[in-house]
């Protein structure tokens, strides 16, 4: 059974999607319908931007999504049996499996992207990789901060989940992981704490877009971030998409319930090769191609 999954803020990069552009005729079609609905040449910024344009969240999560989705709406060999997404990557998945039109999963990109960029300028904050310790240990070692904020925000794979918080809760954290044995903890380069009570003031602000769109049964099944399992249901769907800004990935239980639900082979679908690593390190014996 093949399973398609869908990337998230991260995996950028300059010149994404312009292969795809030059060489498909339906995909340029979609690129020049996505800068119509936004109202500005994302193209401009995804084929020609500089890379300190390609990271500002206003860009790069519709960017992200553009190129997932439209790689997979205009690939005839895509015939997933289930879908996820990392992160942003879920509406990408939901859009490739019906639940959202091109036009609305496009449109709650961008409104995602804009309400997290605002949430991250009102209070600093920031993530880190813990690497080499065990979700149990992160997770004791973030619940005992109790003068910080600080929780894990993305389960990636085993031995390797993102922290999210304030920068003096990060700081914290850091020194008591690695005094409970972690092996690293990598900053990140990111504008602020995402999936963690931070991202409260653009939970309701993307809430209140989800709630104004037609969700869909999907096509196939789509196992969401907040819990790991498969959903149809349009409503439970809503409910999931918009409780994962200030909720964990979990990702590493997502692949391992595909794999146990009879996943056999994954596709990433969309830039770059994070989520192959990932599932190759999270399911050894479950081989992972880019498309």
């Amino acid at each position: 059974m093949k399973a398609y999954v869908f990337p998230g803020q991260g995996s950028q990069f300059r010149g994404m999607g312009h292969d795809l552009y030059q060489q498909s005729e339906a995909a340029r079609q979609l690129f020049d319908q996505a800068n119509d609905v936004l109202g500005y040449s994302l193209t401009s910024i995804m084929f020609d931007g500089t890379d300190e344009d390609l990271k500002q969240t206003i860009y790069t999560q519709p960017a992200v999504f553009l190129h997932g989705v439209v790689l997979a709406l205009t690939t005839e060999s895509f015939a997933p049996a289930m879908v996820a997404g990392h992160s942003l990557g879920e509406l990408s998945a939901l859009t490739a499996a019906g639940v959202l039109s091109f036009d609305d999963g496009l449109r709650l990109a961008s409104v995602r992207a804009t309400a997290m960029q605002r949430a991250c300028e009102l209070v600093q904050s920031t993530m880190a990789a813990v690497l080499g310790l065990t979700d149990e240990v992160i997770e004791r070692v973030c619940s005992e901060i109790t003068e910080e904020i600080v929780v894990p925000a993305n389960y990636n794979c085993p031995g390797q989940v993102v922290i999210s918080g304030s920068i003096a809760g990060i700081q914290l954290a850091e020194q008591r992981l690695k005094a409970a044995g972690a092996k690293r903890v990598v900053p990140l380069a990111v504008s602020g704490a995402f999936h963690s009570p931070f991202m409260e003031p653009a939970q309701t602000e993307f809430a209140e877009a989800v709630q104004n769109m037609t969700f869909s049964t999907p096509r196939f099944p789509v196992y969401q971030n907040v819990n790991a399992q498969a959903t149809i249901d349009p409503q439970q769907i809503k409910a999931n998409l918009i409780a994962q800004l200030t909720s964990p990935v979990r990702w590493t239980q997502s692949i391992e319930q595909m794999v146990a639900d009879g996943a056999t082979e994954f596709y990433e679908c969309g830039p770059g090769k994070v989520l192959q690593g990932l599932i190759k390190k999270i399911s050894p014996s479950t081989p992972a191609f880019g498309m």
